[in-house]
Parts: structure tokens; sequence; C-alpha cells
């Protein structure tokens, strides 16, 4: 039943006065009559008030008592609301509970639609208490990490509590006497703890990605702590949206709908439906709520106050390539130095049992999309030698155990490094049984690889290619049936018309062939178990076989002027097999120059480069694509052209091209080049002779 006379609806506020108003708005075509009037956190006159209004008010909203408690207006017991709203019977009377439950899980499903992956494992910290339980109940569909500024809310003793009658009874005996204590007794009885309680929650804010709020209880917090946040509140005006930017925040989700000129809380809102609905008693169902939200076209505001910003967390799993790296780290330098070897020998073989670790937090990734990328690099102590003397089932057990702690510190997604992404069935076990998704990196392991081989390959300058980058010379693939192997053949095929496809699996050999003579009929494949005779032919060649250290190939037979690119973990070509060759370029697959001001700790690159197998994972964090993208002994064609095209869209690079020794310079490429020219004219005059 509609009428014509506007209904009028007052907003009585414990919180401050200084956001009163006096509006006429429509909503679902009914004149309504907005009033709001603050008493600054005065409970007996909000009593008042209820009863004066409780003449003309077709519906009295009561808000702000945890508002005014949140900035000191008002430091009594918040069930005093219940007192406010007992005032009067005349008229309905809401606090906005039942719509702002509908509200807070109808705004998180919205982000999680729009942005799939948004609040997965995000560290959440809840401010307040009971008034965002809409809001947790739903994140706790997608993250288990919480934290939170109510001391019972954090141990959970209301569903303890609630779930056990006897505890209940038991609470209620022994808490009795505090509820008849004076409210100034209880304060003195409160505050040693308080400090306790605001020391936590300042901790657990620092390390939240989410924050979960009324604007009023992040008003004691500055930008250290809310910098790059997710903030999840209600009722957010022009003027607290721009005090948030203030402190940097990166998204606020508003929870309440504005469609007004004024801003509204919840309370408000379900008032106006109540009023609007006709009913005499102005109840509403869940569902009568959700008809009414639908109907009036409104949702929830997601609001960008420092521009559009979208910050990814994801984590990456690295290991020792050698006994070495051990010696990278103290104290582990410090006993190499005064140890005999047979003690760093003992030392490899307990770290293989050492817990995962985090070695390094990575931050300012940020691409030229705006997406922005945080992630931690966590360490498994064996080395290949030590992961290859145990079982699968070893490895498993350990990168299972890091994907754990990947979790809690919220990533979405997370990458398997060097040897952990090889061995046993590569990767596939550890992303069924993994609590976030896995990828091994191989598919841009394989683009990053001969994206560098073509890179040195021109930049040398010693092979011809025709007007669309093709190799007029041969090429070859040591390794061709491995993971990664396998499709830098297919990727060559399309670079070259003469290949060499090199491995002992002769079966596997044949079938790679066939399908690359099928995928490229113009390509010329040639297949051998040992590259031995052909290697004085190669202009390039990509080294990427899983052999542990074991010799491949030859540097001595290979021409003057080749290319070797090396993707193989740990090296196939020591420095002392480089060093043999100076005429030959031999670099250290593809590596990625991440976009933005990288930071993070020595991974044995230069700074703000990754491997490409990490580079993977964190353009699969940038792109929100938080999903098991890349394991198995057979990579994906597709995926391989996808993550390349995704790398690319989010400003990812080919690194200066490096070998063992470091970073090759101009003058280095020339050096080479001088020597390799010098020693073809050798060896075409030691022929002619």
């Amino acid at each position: 039943m509609t009428s014509d006379k506007p209904a009028v609806i007052v907003n009585v506020s414990l919180a401050g006065s200084e956001r009163d108003y006096d509006q006429h708005v429509t909503f679902l075509e009914r004149d309504v009559h907005l009033r709001r009037i603050g008493t600054n956190g005065n409970v007996h006159a909000a009593q008042e008030l209820v009863r004066k209004w409780a003449d003309e008010a077709d519906v009295i909203a009561v808000t702000g008592l945890r508002e005014a408690r949140a900035i000191g207006l008002y430091d009594g017991e918040l069930a005093a609301v219940e007192k406010v709203k007992r005032a009067t019977r005349l008229v309905p009377v809401t606090d906005g509970a039942a719509l702002s439950d509908v509200l807070q899980e109808w705004a998180i499903r919205h982000v999680q639609t729009q942005m799939p992956g948004y609040w997965n494992n995000a560290r959440v910290v809840v401010l307040g208490g009971q008034n965002h339980n809409g809001t947790v109940r739903i994140l706790r569909e997608f993250t288990e990490n919480f934290d939170f500024a109510d001391p019972s809310l954090r141990l959970d003793l209301p569903k303890r509590v609630a779930r056990n009658a006897v505890l209940g009874m038991a609470t209620d005996v022994v808490t009795w006497p505090a509820q008849k204590m004076p409210v100034s007794v209880k304060e003195r009885v409160k505050s040693p703890t308080r400090g306790l309680a605001s020391m936590l929650t300042r901790r657990a804010v620092d390390d939240a990605h989410v924050v979960v709020a009324t604007f009023e209880e992040l008003d004691a917090f500055g930008v250290e702590q809310l910098r790059g946040k997710t903030v999840v509140s209600s009722a957010i005006s022009d003027d607290r949206l721009a005090e948030l930017a203030a402190k940097d925040v990166d998204m606020v989700l508003d929870t309440t709908p504005q469609p007004f000129d004024v801003t509204i809380n919840a309370a408000v809102l379900e008032a106006m439906m109540m009023a609007t609905s006709g009913s005499p008693l102005g109840r509403l169902t869940n569902d009568d709520l959700l008809d009414m939200v639908v109907s009036a076209g409104v949702e929830p505001r997601l609001l960008y106050p420092n521009g559009w910003r979208r910050r990814s967390r994801f984590a990456f799993v690295i290991h020792p390539l050698s006994q070495s790296y051990l010696t990278k780290v103290e104290p582990l330098r410090t006993i190499e130095k005064v140890s005999p070897s047979i003690v760093m020998d003992g030392v490899e073989k307990v770290m293989a049992y050492a817990p995962p670790m985090k070695y390094s937090r990575v931050t300012g990734v940020q691409s030229p999309t705006g997406a922005e990328a945080e992630g931690w690099l966590i360490t498994v102590g064996g080395t290949p030698k030590e992961l290859m003397a145990h079982s699968p089932e070893f490895t498993y057990a350990r990168l299972l155990a890091a994907a754990e702690d990947a979790k809690k510190l919220g990533a979405q997604v997370m990458g398997l490094g060097a040897f952990t992404k090889v061995v046993g069935d590569a990767g596939v076990t550890v992303a069924k049984q993994a609590p976030l998704p896995i990828t091994t990196g191989n598919s841009y392991s394989a683009s990053g690889a001969l994206w560098a081989a073509h890179e040195a390959l021109e930049r040398l300058g010693l092979a011809e290619t025709d007007e669309s980058g093709r190799i007029a010379g041969k090429a070859m693939v040591v390794g061709a049936t491995g993971a990664i192997g396998s499709v830098c053949a297919r990727l060559l095929a399309l670079a070259s018309d003469d290949l060499y496809l090199i491995s002992p699996e002769t079966a596997k050999l044949l079938a790679l062939k066939g399908d690359i003579e099928k995928e490229n009929p113009r390509a010329q494949i040639h297949i051998a178990a040992t590259p031995g005779d052909y290697l004085p032919e190669m202009d390039m060649i990509v080294t990427a076989t899983s052999g542990a250290g074991k010799k491949v190939l030859d540097i001595m037979a290979v021409k003057p002027g080749c290319v070797i690119t090396d993707v193989a973990r740990p090296l196939d070509l020591s420095a002392e097999d480089v060093a043999k060759r100076p005429d030959v370029l031999v670099i250290e697959s593809g590596e990625i120059e991440l976009p933005g001001d990288v930071h993070m700790r020595n991974i044995g690159l230069p700074p703000g480069v990754a491997y490409a197998c990490l580079a993977e994972t964190v353009v699969l964090a940038l792109e929100g694509r938080f999903e098991t993208f890349t394991i198995g002994r057979n990579i994906e064609w597709e995926k391989v052209k996808e993550i390349y095209r995704l790398g690319l869209k989010h400003g990812m690079k080919l690194a200066a091209i490096a070998g063992v020794n470091g970073v090759y310079t101009d003058d280095d490429l020339a050096r080479i080049r001088e020597l390799a020219l010098a020693r073809r004219a050798e060896m075409a005059a030691a022929a002619k002779a």
C-alpha cells in the first residue's frame, strides 16, 4: 500500500552530531524524508529522541553506539542500544542488523564474482566485534587467515559457548558479578588488558591484507598500517574516502549502497524498506530485503581512493642448487670455512630434512596495467643431490609443507623452482594435495629460453636469419623429451628449418618427431640418442636435461660462435667448461626482468631479475589467474604462448643476457664474435691445407 505522504525515517545516532542531515529522497518511487540526529554518546538523550519522534516517524533507525565508543564519545556497554530501541513501541525501530547481514554477504560475493580469487587466503583482521559477523562468515569460505581485535572472537568464544549448553551456563555464572559491576569499575578492570589487545591488534593490522571495520574503528591507524590494504566498511562518504586515500588504502568495499546524495547506513536503508513495504509492522524477511534491494537497483560500492589497484600474492619455492649455495648464509658460511669437507657433506644431508623457511619477501612488482603483486620465497633445504637420493614422496612432503606455509602467509598461487619442478611427477601430486594452486613455471621457462637464445643469436650476428627471423643454420635441443625440452623443440621448429632432437628415450623421441612434423611440415627433424657427431654443425643449442650435473655435451666440439642456452638445473655446462671456449656464447636460460621497483633477497641474479619459472608465478598473480597452470611432463603448447603474451602485457622483459660469470656486456659479445670469426678462419685455412 502506497501513500502520497512522505515516509518519515529518523536516524537516532549515538555517534557525533556533526554528520546530521535533513533530506528528502525518492526510494522505490516513494518520497522519503530522512533525518539524522546525533547524540554524541548520550544514551539518555537517544532514548528521549526515540520517544519524541515516535509520533511523527514511520520507522526509527538507532545506530552509532559502536562508533561512539570507538572515538571516545561513549565508554559503556554495547547492550545499551537495546534500551534505546525499547524506548517506544508506537513505531518500528531497527538497528539495521538484518539488512546489514544481507548486504555484507552480498558485497563479499560480489567482489569474488567480479575478481575471482580476490579473497583467497587473504590475511584478514576484524576490528570491532560481532557487527561484522556477515562479512566474516562469508570470508571464511575463501580464507582461514583471521585475526580479531575482540579477544573473545580471537578465541572463538561466542561459537564455543553457543555450541555447548553447559559451557554457556558456566559462562553466565562466572560473568554474572562482572555484569553487575558499575561501568567505572569495569573500565579499571579492563584497562590493563586493553593495552595488550591494542598491541596485538596493531601487529595484526600490519600483517593483514584485508581490514574489516567501521570508519571510526579505522581512525586509530595511519598510513603505515593501512598502506596497500583492502578495507571492508560501510557508509563511506566522500570526505571519509579522501581520508582513506591519504592513508594509501588500495580498495574500499562499502557494503552499504549509496543511492542518494546524502550518505546513509544500513539501518536507514532497512528503515526505508520497512516504511515502503506496506506491512503494518514493517517486518521483512531476508527474501523481502533481497527483493527490495534488487528492485531499488542498488549494489555494493568498490571504491579506489588512489586509482584502480589490485594487489595479488604469490609464493615460490627455492632450494640450494649445490652444496656451495648453503654457504651463502650464516652460520653455514663460517662452518664451511673452519670444517673439513666431510662436515659440510653432513650438513647437506641434514638440511634436506629441514622444515620450509621464509627466505625473502618480494615487494614492488607493478604491472603497466596498475596491477601489483607481492610474494614470498620459501626455501626447502635439499640440494638436487639429496632430493635424488630420496623417494619422490620425500620431496612431495616438503613441498606440501611449504604450500601450507604459503597459505598462511596469504599466497594465492605457488610456483615450484629449479629441481623441485621436475622431481617425481613434475608437480602433479603436489597440485592435487596442496591447499592453493600450483605451477611449475615450465611454460615460461620454455618460452624464455628461446626468447633469450634468439636475442643472443641476433646480437652476436654470426648466424643468418630471414625477414621473419627464421634461422638459416642448424639448431639442436639436448634433452628434447623432457618437460621443457619438448616445448623448446616445438618452438625451435618454428624458428629453424633444420632441427636436431637429442634424447636417450627413443620411443618418446620418435613420437615427438612425428608430432612436430604434423604441426610444422616445413621443419626438417633429425633425432639421435647423443649429440656428439652433430655438434660442430650447430648454430644454436638448447640444453634442457635433468641429469643432475652429468656431462651431456662436449663443448670443445661445438662450432665457434655457437649460441648455447643452458636451461638445465643444475647447469649442464660448468664455469670451467665455459672458460675453455671463449669463442662460444653460453647463456643461462632466459631470465626475466620483473616490472616495477622490485625488492627481494639475492637469488643469484641481478636486482629485479627472476628465473622464468618464478616470473610465471608472478605473471599469474598479476593477471589474477589463481589456478594450477603448468604441471606434469607434457607442457601445453597453448599455455606457453599464453604465458608469453601475458608476460608482455604485464611488462615482463628479457633480462640482460647472462652466463655463468654474470651479464654479458656489448664488449663481451664483440670479443666473442671476434674470437669466433678468427677461429672459423683458422679452421677454414686448415681444411684447405
